[in-house]
């Protein structure tokens, strides 16, 4: 048996000494953990953008082969994930076989015709005092006078801004979209393994947790991935249809532009809205005025109606939250964080509510800013 030769009150005095410089040393691990994943974050940022690719590319069918598997419990879950592959591929190259010509043609034409009307409206611009001043304070990416930085603007050249960029950069992001497919569908197979093979990283002593954590973030990505597909399919619909019915030419491709760019909550929607409206001023004032007000519309259906029906089951994100990290992930990882900022921070919001306790009184800070007085609580109950 140790003995000890210090007395009772020299270990009452160490005992909080060594609580203190514990909690000193969890709060330098912590800086430190914070400060070399922003550090690799600002290094790597485009490698870490495709592994989060990837993840939620096997997430979804991880998701569908398990939908599959609920109705025909069968199957097991290999053969699963192998009939969900091959059928995805399979409807993506009879679209491609059937539609691809008409689509790569109107898409071909909708480059042009914004480049032209670009050029139009800067020309236009530039024949006004006050179209001049706006000119010299545009950044030149978004077709200005005004020297750029390499920001969230660099994503298009001209007025058409994003889309014309993505639309004239297709084949330079295949090779990167092929590597993500094909790390996303060898993940898919067996997402046990790495998970655990994260899990061996984590102490033993917190590895529960953080196994719950990273289930809690999958099943998160998958709500919000499902939902916000079937949000842009119905966005690119409507407006497909109500640009047809407005008389816009390239109907087709705008809707398909409006339904991808909607992928990325708000400020998907102007991207989306911005070729459309400058195919209607080639046409005339009034038709440019319907299309505004046409994806006025629909954009208030979408948030009002559609999204808040779809995206229930997954965490609740604020407005500005999402715009705020839409900017923060665009200005460290440019495109692909502006594309990528939703679904990161929806997990790291499930993540943080499921690893904090939850408030005792929800309530209490709304009354406090007056959002909800005590008799409008009593009548909601």
């Amino acid at each position: 048996m140790p003995i000890s030769f210090s007395d009772q009150a020299e270990r009452s005095e160490t005992e909080p000494r060594a609580r203190e410089l514990s909690k000193i040393a969890g709060l330098l691990r912590i800086t430190l953990t914070l400060t070399l994943g922003l550090l690799a974050i600002w290094l790597i940022g485009d490698v870490l953008a495709v592994i989060f690719a990837s993840a939620l590319v096997a997430i979804v069918l991880h998701g569908l082969a398990r939908m599959l598997r609920r109705h025909v419990s069968v199957i097991p879950y290999q053969g699963a994930v192998a009939l969900v592959t091959v059928v995805i591929l399979v409807a993506l190259f009879s679209l491609g076989w059937y539609s691809g010509p008409a689509i790569s043609d109107q898409f071909i034409r909708l480059k042009q015709a914004l480049i032209t009307q670009s050029g139009e409206l800067r020309t236009h611009l530039s024949g006004s005092t006050l179209g001049q001043m706006v000119l010299d304070h545009l950044p030149s990416s978004l077709g200005g006078n005004a020297a750029s930085n390499a920001s969230l603007g660099s994503l298009g050249s001209g007025l058409a801004g994003s889309v014309t960029g993505l639309l004239s950069s297709v084949f330079g992001i295949l090779g990167t979209l092929l590597v993500v497919l094909i790390a996303g569908l060898s993940a898919k197979y067996s997402p046990a393994v790495y998970i655990d093979g994260v899990l061996r990283l984590v102490p033993t002593q917190h590895r529960p947790a953080a196994r719950e954590l990273m289930l809690t973030a999958g099943s998160t990505l998958w709500a919000w991935t499902a939902g916000q597909a079937l949000d842009m399919l119905v966005v690119g619909m409507l407006s497909g249809i109500g640009l047809s019915l407005i008389g816009i030419p390239l109907a087709l491709a705008l809707g398909v532009v409006a339904g991808l760019c909607n992928f990325i909550p708000y400020i998907g929607a102007i991207l989306g809205a911005v070729p459309a409206v400058l195919l209607g001023l080639s046409l005339g004032t009034h038709e440019a005025l319907f299309v505004g007000i046409l994806y006025c519309v629909i954009q208030f259906f979408e948030g009002n109606v559609l999204a808040p029906l779809i995206q229930r089951r997954a965490v609740h994100m604020p407005p500005a939250l999402a715009i705020l990290s839409q900017t923060v992930f665009g200005s460290i990882l440019g495109a692909p964080g502006l594309i990528l900022a939703s679904p990161i921070t929806a997990a790291l919001l499930a993540m943080g509510d499921k690893a904090t306790a939850p408030l005792e009184d929800e309530n209490q800070t709304r009354r406090a800013v007056g959002e909800v007085t005590e008799e409008e609580e009593k009548q909601q109950e």
